[in-house]
């Protein structure tokens, strides 16, 4: 027994039972713990749409089929097997909106509150946040960052629901629309794409109000808790300040208040992908799926499909039935996703944004990349370069099995349906929801295929890899082999 080991041993005084415990606590690492909690619950919600009768409205779903309705509902992604609204009762559709807020939100946040009210460490995904928020912004504390993690969600969903269940009252009953206000606005800002309605919102697209609404709750969820926190702490210092000159004027030069790059870099791409994805849909289908809708909802409409492609999956439209550049425009759309430390999925806006700096740098015959007057750590432009080669090659291969599994026969025969496969892949694994009709056929394995795309890009690549990686020698990390060069381009 080692000397790594030996101290331990004698503080647990040799029993056979405190040593598989302290086994086992070393070995769950933070990224298992979030893999592990993630399993939990999807085997919990698995049960529950299987054995509970009361959630569905006839015969209760498959074991395979509850499995990916899970599975969807705590990876927030939106892809259904069976219509949430007329398939599952409204106890069930309430089951399903505990899972997506667990999934989203709570299995983070009120865990990670314990923890520290415990005074333990973060054992889930949040200590990248937390950790990201002490880098990026020191004066941010991580109980406050939780703390507004809490306040943001109940603010913002309880507001959403409000207007919603208001937009909602002349069409429904009191209490029909009071459920439709929560539930849209719950799955909106988990940027899960689940509804009540069996077409979305297809029957709202002339709703300007409504529209907006999920917007904004799609938008506000998928910026990131961090950046969010952030925005209110630069608020409260800058109306501090304007409150101090205005009772003791200062001569000389006045300190500016600024957010920090990674606040800066969110909101930049993020209203540059929302701008120009709006522009570009509705180039494309203004006289295509837009094509009966007056200007303004035209507008509107254009701006929802860009906003929703960023891992929110709501409709307004028919996606089998849009242009080829539109579905592969959303695709682009979908891979980026949200920002870090938010409820989307995907890329994050911030990984693409550093990669670009790093392409631009390197053309410009710079080794650093810097914007701002600030140089990025080489390290966070290698984790982004190599998140990009995971992600991009786990999804090639996904899109290569589900065309393999699903298009049997020659194309003569069954009509090209690649673009459509290449779309459900891409969703599933950037938990957007979107689709062009192909769920509820997939096969078995591409059922299976699915299921392990939601998991995986809910979790996170990293994640996922560490939690499943063998631990390396200690000497490993410290050997370094001898340079070669190898030739590029």
């Amino acid at each position: 027994m080692g000397d790594r080991w030996s101290w331990r041993w004698q503080w647990i005084g040799g029993s056979a039972g405190p040593r598989a415990l302290v086994r086992l606590r070393l070995w769950l690492t933070p990224p298992r713990w979030l893999v592990g909690s993630f399993l939990v619950l999807i085997l919990l919600g698995t049960l529950g749409l299987r054995l509970v009768p009361a959630f569905s409205t006839g015969d209760p779903l498959g074991w395979l089929d509850a499995l990916f309705t899970a599975t969807s509902a705590v990876c927030v992604t939106g892809l259904i097997v069976e219509d949430t609204a007329t398939f599952f009762t409204p106890l069930g559709q309430g089951f399903l909106l505990l899972l997506i807020q667990l999934g989203g939100l709570g299995m983070l946040t009120f865990a990670t509150r314990v923890i520290l009210a415990l005074g333990g460490r973060l054992p889930l995904n949040h200590e990248a946040a937390v950790t990201a928020a002490r880098d990026v912004a020191p004066e941010i504390e991580s109980r406050h960052l939780i703390r507004d993690v809490v306040r943001f969600t109940l603010v913002f969903e309880g507001a959403g629901a409000v207007v919603l269940f208001l937009l909602f009252l002349p069409h429904f009953p009191v209490g029909e629309a009071l459920w439709h206000g929560v539930f849209h606005a719950v799955s909106a800002f988990c940027n899960a794409g689940f509804s009540t309605f069996s077409d979305s919102l297809v029957g709202f697209a002339e709703a300007p109000l409504v529209l907006s609404t999920v917007m904004l709750l799609i938008i506000v969820g998928g910026l990131g808790f961090l950046t969010m926190t952030e925005i209110t702490l630069w608020w409260r210092r800058r109306e501090r300040k304007r409150w101090r000159r205005w009772r003791r004027p200062r001569r000389g030069p006045r300190r500016r208040v600024h957010l920090s790059i990674h606040s800066r870099l969110v909101l930049a791409v993020t209203a540059a992908l929302l701008v120009g994805g709006a522009i570009a849909f509705a180039t494309l289908e203004w006289w295509g799926t837009l094509a009966r809708m007056p200007a303004l909802d035209k507008g509107v409409n254009a701006l929802f499909m860009s906003v929703t492609a960023r891992t929110a999956g709501f409709n307004t439209v028919d996606y089998g039935a849009t242009r080829e550049a539109s579905s592969f425009l959303t695709i682009l759309l979908m891979s980026i996703g949200g920002s870090p430390g938010s409820t989307a999925g995907g890329l994050k806006t911030t990984t693409v944004a550093v990669i670009g700096l790093l392409a631009w740098s390197r053309f410009r015959g710079r080794t650093m990349t810097s914007i701002w007057h600030r140089t990025l750590p080489e390290e966070t432009a290698q984790r982004a370069v190599g998140l990009f080669v995971l992600a991009f090659g786990l999804v090639t291969v996904a899109i290569f099995l589900l065309t393999w599994t699903e298009s049997p026969g020659a194309v003569a025969e069954r009509g090209s349906r690649f673009l459509s496969h290449m779309f459900e892949a891409v969703s599933a694994f950037n938990t957007v929801g979107l689709s062009q009709g192909v769920t509820g056929e997939l096969s078995v394995a591409g059922r299976w295929l699915t299921i392990f795309l939601m998991f995986v890009g809910r979790v996170g690549l990293l994640a996922f890899a560490a939690a499943i990686a063998l631990k390396e020698p200690a000497m490993s990390s410290k050997v370094r082999f001898a340079y070669e060069r190898v030739v590029i381009g």
